[in-house]
Order: C-alpha cells, then structure tokens, then sequence
C-alpha cells in the first residue's frame, strides 16, 4: 500500500507539474516575455513547486532530512540525469547569458548554501531570508536584463498566446491540488518504504523523492526540445536549481529552521551537486562548440548513476 501510494503521489507530480508548466507559460506569453526568462523564473518557479511542497511537509512533519535531501538531490538530479537525458536526446545549444549571469548565479547560490549548512550544520531562518532575499535580486536581475535584449517568442510553444485567462486560472488550480496531494502521499510512502528497506529517510529523498520531483523538469526540457524552445530547456533547468535553493530551502527554514541530521548531507551529498553545477562550464566550453550533445549528456548520465551507487552502497 506504501509503495501504491508512492507510485500515485509520483503520477499527480507529473500531472500537476504539466498543468502548472502550461498555466505559467500561457501567462507569461500574454506578458511578453522572453523565451529565457520564462524557462528561467516562470517555468523553473511551477517545476520546482513539488520540491517546495515536498520539503515544507517534510519539514512541518518533523522529517528535516527529507526536506534538504530533496533539494539537493533535485538539483544533482537536474543535471545529471534531466540534462543528461535531454542532450543524449537532442541538441541543447547555450547563448552568451549562459557564461554571465546564469552559470555564475548557480555557482554563487550553490556555494552560499554550502557555506549555511558547513558553519553551523542548520539552515537558519535568517540564513532563508537571505536565500529567498537574493533570489529576489535574481529575478529583478534577469527580468532587467531581459527588457534591453528581448527575444521574440516562437509561435511553436506549446501554449498558444490566445488562451484566456480563466483557462490559465483551472490549469494552475489543477496543478497546485495535484502537486498538494502527490507531494503529500510520496513523503508519507517515502518514510515507511525508507523503514522497510533499512535505509534512511535521507537516502530515499536523495535518491526516489529527488528523481520524483525532478520530473516536471524533465517534462518540461523534453516537451521545449521537441517545440524547438531551447532557451527554455536549458533556462528552466538552471533556474529550477537556483529556485530549489533560494525559494524551497529558503521559504522552507524561514517557517521552520532545518537542521543537517545525517553527516553524509555535507560530506557526500552536497559536495556532488557543487561537482554537478560546476561541471555544466567544462563540458558546455569543450572543443568550443557551445553546446551540449550525446556524449556530454551520457556522461552525465553515467555520473549521476555513479552517484546513486553510491549513495545505496553506503
């Protein structure tokens, strides 16, 4: 019954976070965004809410280390195995902002978390609001930088710019009930499951939890790749970590401070999502090709399978 409950919490993630990718790309088309910033706010904002609703139940039911496990895993999830799949799939191609303002951003929101949790092994409700606050910064950044460099939207999206709004408004309600209930039932799943195997609840939510939640973003990057929005793919990928990290985390140790209860968080876990977010620059920059493509993305692959032995071995 655990398991049945899993699997049914695993299918309304992907239910809710389809409605909410839809919902929140027909919006911001009707705004008249770029292509970058809707794959790096709107849509790394409505595929990373499982994350968040994950972690603030496993938060508020007394399980901390689902909740930061979640996130971590997520982003290693995000780049090992969404990007992965994504590039073995097809091409993924990176622009300039790539290299000034995305990349860094990952890197700088990465190596501050590691920072919170290395000096103290918590993470603060004043250390949230920093997260949440620089976030903030992030968007207001992006958005700016958007208004000088504005793309033209493709009419291959897969939300047409004619929807109505209160189509919009059913989406996001569907999506927020379904994504409400799944995360509820696979952190309820998860625990009993984690006891039954006499592994920890830190493993699963790195590991089965992670995967779940990461794939509303696999959705989404397939479904950008197939409409030919490649801005979107790679921007909702990156953006989705930088939101795991600064809204998630952040918004989850403001209501409730989230103490680091299982070592390997800092001495294993944490360190390979540095190795994932840093990673992306190397393989992007070789051979100067500036994109990423089968080989990279079965590297990728290949390494976060590393990762998930590893973390079963131990």
């Amino acid at each position: 019954m655990d398991i049945i409950l899993m699997i049914l919490g695993f299918i309304l993630l992907v239910i809710g976070g389809e409605y909410l990718v839809r919902a929140s790309v027909g919006l911001s088309l009707k705004l008249n965004l770029s292509k970058m910033v809707i794959g790096l706010t709107v849509v790394s904002f409505a595929t990373s809410l499982p994350e968040l609703l994950v972690s603030l139940n496993a938060a508020l039911q007394g399980v901390p280390a689902i909740a930061i496990n979640n996130v971590v895993g997520s982003n290693i999830a995000n780049i090992g195995l969404v990007l992965g799949i994504t590039a073995i799939c097809t091409t993924v191609e990176v622009d300039q902002s790539f290299y000034k303002f995305n990349w860094p951003s990952l890197v700088i929101f990465s190596l501050l978390l590691y920072f919170f949790l290395k000096t103290d092994n918590q993470l603060s409700s004043v250390e949230g609001w920093v997260l949440f606050s620089m976030l903030s910064v992030f968007i207001y950044l992006l958005i700016k930088k958007s208004r000088t460099s504005l793309q033209e939207l493709d009419s291959s999206i897969e939300v047409s710019d004619k929807v109505s709004y209160f189509k919009i408004l059913i989406w996001l309600v569907i999506g927020a009930l379904a994504l409400f209930f799944g995360a509820d039932w696979l952190v309820d799943g998860a625990v009993v499951v984690a006891h039954k195997m006499g592994v920890s609840e830190a493993v699963i939510s790195v590991s089965l939890i992670a995967v779940g939640t990461s794939i509303p973003e696999l959705a989404a990057s397939i479904i950008a790749l197939i409409k030919n929005e490649k801005a979107i793919s790679l921007g909702n990928l990156i953006g989705s970590n930088i939101f795991n990290i600064g809204s998630v985390l952040g918004l989850t140790s403001i209501i409730k401070s989230i103490p680091v209860d299982d070592s390997q968080i800092l001495s294993r876990d944490i360190l390979w999502m540095l190795v994932f977010a840093v990673i992306i620059l190397p393989l992007v920059v070789l051979k100067k090709r500036n994109k990423l493509q089968f080989k990279e993305g079965f590297f990728l692959v290949l390494l976060y399978s590393v990762f998930i032995v590893l973390v079963f071995r131990s």
